[in-house]
């Protein structure tokens, strides 16, 4: 199952185990797409796959999500912006992650911890030790097998957003000062982190799945042997 305190998963162990896998980066990345086609592949290789994201997944998380981008009518302090982050985290690994990844199937999910480090550590500038420490506590301990970190320059994953019709929400409209810290941060965060790779998300949307699937079989070899 997903393992703890950072540690990355072993070659070839007992394809039965589940994974959580975390897809991680700044805005405009391609998240969605490259989530899409990553279960689509570990389906079509034989993995029961649950689909996760945060904040949100719970009755909980999805009200807190709604707040977090779209709710507050006043400025949200960062210090109350990590807490509610980290009550939906709760929540979400409880009801869950921890389930599934008992139940031997594999959690790909849309976020985790590592955003919570670059968005309100290097963004808004809060202690990330701290955050570390709270952190561990709501999930017990529990890392991803493997972050997945989609790295795109701020002004294209905007641009991409904007040819996409999307508009910016809370988080979004924090500026290109504040997301190009994001950025940054996500970039040193890999550096530390055995179970995190950096995924370049420029190019076509086949050509960052062909890199993600080259990453998910160089460390999950067992996925080649399922039927």
């Amino acid at each position: 199952m997903g393992l703890r305190d950072g540690a990355a998963g072993s070659a070839g162990s007992d394809p039965v185990t589940g994974r959580f896998i975390v897809v991680e980066g700044a805005e405009g990345v391609g998240k969605s797409t490259q989530i899409a086609r990553l279960q689509a592949f570990l389906g079509e290789a034989g993995v029961s796959v649950v689909a996760g994201r945060e904040p949100g997944q719970t009755s909980i998380g999805e009200g807190i999500r709604e707040l977090l981008l779209h709710g507050s009518r006043s400025p949200l302090p960062p210090r109350a912006e990590l807490h509610l982050i980290l009550a939906a985290r709760a929540a979400y690994v409880t009801e869950v992650v921890r389930p599934a990844l008992d139940s031997g199937r594999w959690v790909v999910s849309d976020r985790f911890d590592l955003s919570t480090f670059a968005y309100q550590g290097y963004g808004r500038g809060l202690d990330r030790e701290r955050i570390a420490e709270m952190n561990h506590d709501v999930t017990s301990g529990l890392a991803p097998d493997l972050y997945l970190v989609l790295d795109l320059g701020v002004e294209e994953g905007m641009a991409r957003r904007a040819r996409a019709g999307r508009s910016n929400d809370r988080i979004e409209s924090a500026g290109p000062d504040f997301l190009n810290r994001v950025r940054e941060g996500y970039v040193e965060l890999v550096k530390s982190r055995t179970n995190a790779v950096l995924i370049p998300a420029d190019g076509t949307p086949e050509q960052v799945e062909g890199r993600i699937r080259r990453e998910i079989m160089r460390r999950f070899p067992e996925v080649g042997d399922l039927p």
